[in-house]
């Protein structure tokens, strides 16, 4: 398995670089230094803090894994990761290396690794997305979408940056708000960082 580790933190990422290659099986492990089509390596499963999600979730091919190495955010964080960018799985830091290598394991084989309490969280906040109680499903463009709004993109730059009119993207954004039973951008925003009960 090719594994690429994307962290903000250098240290964090030479310290599972090398609890990795020390306990690795024939793994081709990599460090990025930036963006991962500078690197010319194709990994199977990306190990990426909320930091380095952007650039490597865009970057990745269909069939890469993403394991996200939650490095302390709170809880309403990582659902929301999870949501937006349909992560293959999360894993505290605190974690030890049986851990890791059995989430990296089952992420790679088409399993979903996500601890209790995130799980708990997780079905609590798709529960709220819909009526249903069904999670909406979101497409790509869709996905983009809620990207640039969540970085507070206007409809006329979100156009220019997708190459995109103005008219579509308001199409989008009206199909996303039925997805998740909102009547505004307000309303989204609330939903997606507002923290399940304890």
């Amino acid at each position: 398995m090719n594994i690429l580790i994307s962290l903000k933190s250098r240290i964090l990422s030479e310290g599972l670089y090398g609890l990795l290659q020390k306990e690795s099986s024939g793994d081709q492990i990599f460090m990025a230094e930036g963006v991962i089509d500078d690197m010319g390596c194709k990994p199977d499963l990306i190990l990426v803090d909320s930091h380095n999600i952007n650039q490597n979730i865009s970057a990745r091919r269909p069939e890469t894994k993403v394991l996200l190495i939650d490095t302390g955010l709170g809880q309403e964080e990582v659902i929301n990761l999870l949501l937006l960018y349909k992560l293959d799985g999360v894993l505290s830091t605190e974690a030890d290396g049986f851990m890791l290598k059995k989430a990296m394991n089952m992420v790679h084989e088409g399993q979903i690794w996500i601890d209790n309490n995130n799980l708990k969280a997780l079905l609590y906040k798709a529960g709220t997305i819909s009526k249903s109680g069904k999670i909406a499903s979101i497409s790509k463009r869709e996905q983009q979408i809620l990207d640039l709004i969540h970085k507070g993109f206007k409809n006329r730059e979100i156009a220019a940056n997708l190459y995109l009119s103005e008219q579509t993207i308001k199409a989008h954004i009206s199909r996303i708000f039925r997805k998740f039973n909102v009547a505004s951008r307000a309303q989204l925003f609330s939903l997606l960082m507002n923290p399940p009960p304890s």
